[in-house]
Formats: structure tokens, C-alpha cells, sequence
């Protein structure tokens, strides 16, 4: 059976720990590979590696950096097809999915070739008599990367490309169940001409979570995850005097207007509640629908779920595989039951006629969902769409502000005056006007509110280069000899 073992100063190194987990085949239901998962003691030897490789890799110039980037982003390119095989067969999504993973991460490897210019400070001419004061951007050190079994190729790209770009060494914990793709995309990095020690993977479960956010040497995390462990990362390394960014849980709404466009928005919902067997934080999870139109738009969204095909990824008419685990699967089947007993309507149940091997479920439909039941409450995370009626604008308004979670949204509507009204009224982090999966392109930062996010900044883009440096102040003179005295006060700009 295959073993995946750390990737450390350049190379694959076997585990020492002789603990390892099971890597599944979500499509077949097998196991495929096993992972190691390493000690405290192995954290320590990848921290200590990427602390050496950091004089030299800070010190390289900008446009080395730069070139690195670019020759990571050829790579990518060039081998898009591998990765998103990786991709299908440890993760289940089908392979159109995985391909649209790997695009999205490249462009945050695009954005990272713009570093020389991104890391330009501020400079003030003449401050005071003879003094000019600028600003520089430097490299943290350090930086570990945890991250989710949902998009195992484009999250860490979200993180590494602008950490390395920025003069970080880096420190990966991808996430245990789909590990593969992160090796892969070292061995891109090795092969695109990043120093060896720069780039390193760390495997394993608690374990090594713990002695990252433990470690003296680690100068700052980013997390993407479910929100109570986001919480852990973000109090667990705030205390250790990190700098964090931890991106937790969604339960993302859509409001459809009446004078929306019913088949538009019912296209919209399917795609976003479905598409990666709605294993993403920024999936559609409740559509709330106005009451005049709730009717007609359930019946187009349960017109059109039928014909969305469900299988493995190896059958290329797929659009919607697996779930991650069998575990997460009978999960989120849980909640399909459970929402009939508190009172809402199975329009679609999708625990019927499931293919017997893997970890499937067929997109499911509920209708007349409200707070307080779970299927509201909760963060789901799989293909079930929960619709939810309200008498107008302002009282579906009113049910996403008070929602624990500010992720993303979106407006379904044609009017202007009400989409600008609900842009500036929504308190959400990322909010989309008949877009329902307002990702940020790489140049914005992606990341939302409440308890979405635990830290100051968000993901990628102007704030995850923030993230990654630390601002110095120069103050500079040259004085003339001639003029220069001691002068005890206090220094004064005029």
C-alpha cells in the first residue's frame, strides 16, 4: 500500500513515529494509502529546517523570488491535468471540480509574481529639515499553514504563494485524509528553483497541530476549518504570541427577491449548493426565498436536481462525487432525518438510490426550514439545500445579520436600489449581487465576519501580504558636519 511520508529540506522523508492514518478512496469506499503522522520531535527537525533556510532565502533578491514564482506558475500550469487526479481520487470531486481548484490556486500563484512590486513601503521626502522617512516590508520568518480536506491543491496556494513570495519560510500541515497534492506541489516548488528548507509539509493529526502553534520558532498561522477549531487555533496561537488567521465555519444564505429572475436563480442555487458535493465554506446552504415567489422557485430548483449526476470521478459525465468519509457522509444524512421530525418538508431526500460503494449522497431538498431547527442551525457541509420563506426583503435581512456566521451571501434580484441597500446593509464578509459564490479574485482577500474569521486579516491577496510582513520605519539623515550640535530636547518635525 502507498505511504506518504513528509516532505523536509527538499525531499520525502519517512515518519519516525510509527503512528499513521488511513487515506480513503471516496468513490470505491477502500482504503488506498496510509500517511505517517509525525512526533514533536519530527515538528521540531521541519521547524529547525525552515529556520536555517530563512537567512538565505530572506536575503535573495526580489526578482529572484519573483522568478521563482513565475517558473512555480508554468509548472502548475503544465501539470494541472496530475494534480487534479490527485485531487479526485483522494478527495472524490470530479474531475471538471478539481480542474477549477487548481485554476483558482494559480491565480493566487499569479499574484504572487507582482512581489517586487507588492512589497513597495512609502517614502516621504524633506519630513523635517534634511530627513526623509520611509517604510520597508520585511519577512516574518517561520510560517505554518494548516489546512482543510476540501481543497487540498488551492488553500495551501492561497498561503504559500504570498508567504514565499514575501521572504517566509513555510511549514505545511495539509490536512490527513487527501494528502497527495501538497506533496505534489513541493516537488513543483523544488523543480521551479525554491532553495531547499523553504517549503516544507508536516503530516499528521493533533499532535503536530499542538507543537505548531506551541513552537517558539513559528511566527504566525493561517488556519482554514470548521469554526470551533478555528477558535482553537486562533486563542491557542494568539497565546503563544503568534500572529493568526483562522478561518472557521459558514451557513451562507441566497435572498431571492420577487422580481428576481426565478430560473437564473434556481441555475445559481443548484450550482452552489451542489458543486463539490457542497463541501466548501462558500456554498449556497439556505435560499431565502419571499413568499410570493417561494413556490415557483422550489419547483424549479426540484425540477432540476434530478438530472445532476452523481458518481465517481473516473466516469467523465459525473458533475457531483462523494463525500470525504463514510463518517461525514452518514453525518450529513443525519441532518436530511432530523429535519423531517422538526417539522420541515423532504422534497428531495438524497439518501435514496446512493450507489453501494463509496461514501455517496445524492443532493437533498428541504423546504420550510426555519431557526432553530438544525439543518438551519448548523454548518452542514454537504449537498443539501435547506429553502427558507420570509415575508420580504427585510425580514431575510434581518435572518442573515443575526446568523452566528458572516461568510458569504448573495441578492438575487434586478434592482439596483435594493442590491446597493443590501451591499451596504449585510453584515457578511464577502457578499455577491446575482453571483452566488462571490469568491474574491486573488487580488482582493477572501475571508469573512463573525465567526467566520478569528484574526485581523484575511486570506490572500493586499491583506495576506500584510499578513505575512511586518512594517519598519526608517528615519534618515545626512547631516552636514558642519552644522551638527548636541541637542538634548525633544526631535521636532518643524
Amino acid at each position: 500500500m502507498n505511504r506518504i511520508s513528509h516532505w523536509i529540506d527538499g525531499k520525502v522523508v519517512a515518519g519516525t513515529s510509527g503512528r499513521s492514518g488511513a487515506v480513503w478512496n471516496p468513490a470505491t469506499g477502500e482504503q488506498q494509502a496510509t500517511v505517517d503522522f509525525a512526533s514533536v520531535e519530527e515538528v521540531d527537525a521541519v521547524v529547525a529546517t525552515a529556520k536555517a533556510a530563512f537567512p538565505g532565502w530572506r536575503a535573495t533578491n526580489l526578482s529572484r523570488r519573483a522568478e521563482v514564482m513565475f517558473q512555480m506558475r508554468e509548472l502548475i500550469a503544465a501539470n494541472r491535468k496530475e494534480i487534479a487526479s490527485l485531487l479526485s481520487a483522494e478527495h472524490g470531486k470530479v474531475l471538471s471540480d478539481a480542474l477549477g481548484e487548481v485554476a483558482r490556486g494559480l491565480e493566487n500563484v499569479e499574484f504572487a509574481c507582482g512581489i517586487p512590486n507588492l512589497l513597495k513601503g512609502g517614502y516621504s521626502e524633506q519630513a523635517s529639515s534634511g530627513v526623509d522617512v520611509y517604510s520597508i516590508k520585511q519577512p516574518l520568518g517561520v510560517v505554518a499553514g494548516i489546512t482543510p480536506f476540501n481543497f487540498p491543491a488551492m488553500v495551501p496556494m492561497w498561503m504559500f504563494a504570498n508567504a514565499i513570495a514575501c521572504g517566509n519560510t513555510f511549514v505545511l500541515k495539509p490536512s490527513e485524509k487527501d494528502p497527495s497534492a501538497s506533496m505534489f506541489l513541493a516537488e513543483l516548488l523544488k523543480q521551479a528553483g525554491l532553495p531547499d528548507g523553504v517549503f516544507n509539509i508536516v503530516h499528521g493529526d493533533k499532535v503536530a497541530v499542538d507543537r505548531l502553534l506551541d513552537h517558539p520558532d513559528i511566527q504566525a498561522i493561517s488556519f482554514v476549518g470548521s469554526t470551533p477549531i478555528a477558535k482553537y487555533i486562533y486563542e491557542t496561537g494568539t497565546r503563544n504570541g503568534k500572529r493568526v488567521q483562522a478561518l472557521g465555519g459558514a451557513k451562507n444564505h441566497m435572498l431571492v427577491l420577487p422580481d428576481a429572475d426565478l430560473d437564473m436563480a434556481a441555475d445559481a442555487a443548484v450550482s452552489a449548493a451542489y458543486g463539490s458535493a457542497g463541501e466548501r465554506c462558500m456554498a449556497i446552504s439556505v435560499v431565502l426565498a419571499v413568499d410570493s415567489v417561494a413556490d415557483a422557485l422550489v419547483e424549479r430548483i426540484q425540477a432540476r436536481v434530478p438530472d445532476i449526476k452523481v458518481g465517481p470521478a473516473s466516469e467523465p459525465d459525473n458533475e457531483m462525487g462523494p463525500l470525504i468519509t463514510g463518517e461525514h457522509r452518514d453525518k450529513v444524512a443525519g441532518y436530511i432525518g432530523g429535519a423531517a421530525e422538526e417539522g420541515a418538508t423532504v422534497v428531495i431526500d438524497g439518501r435514496d438510490g446512493v450507489p453501494e460503494a463509496g461514501f455517496f449522497l445524492k443532493p437533498s431538498l428541504i423546504d420550510h426550514v426555519k431557526p432553530g431547527m438544525k439543518c438551519y442551525d448548523d454548518e452542514i457541509f454537504g449537498p443539501v439545500l435547506s429553502v427558507t420563506r420570509v415575508a420580504s426583503y427585510d425580514e431575510g435581512l434581518a435572518l442573515i445579520n443575526a446568523n452566528q456566521f458572516g461568510n458569504g451571501t448573495a441578492i438575487f434580484t434586478r434592482d439596483g436600489g435594493a442590491a446597493r441597500q443590501f451591499e451596504f446593509d449585510v453584515q457578511v464578509g464577502m457578499v455577491g449581487v446575482n453571483v452566488p459564490i462571490p469568491v474574491p479574485v486573488s487580488y482582493y482577500s477572501f475571508g469573512g465576519w463573525k465567526a467566520s474569521l478569528f484574526g485581523d486579516q484575511h486570506m490572500y491577496g493586499p491583506e495576506g501580504v500584510n499578513f505575512y510582513t511586518r512594517t519598519k520605519v526608517v528615519t534618515k539623515r545626512w547631516p552636514d558636519p558642519r552644522s551638527s550640535t548636541v541637542d538634548l530636547g525633544f526631535p521636532q518635525n518643524r
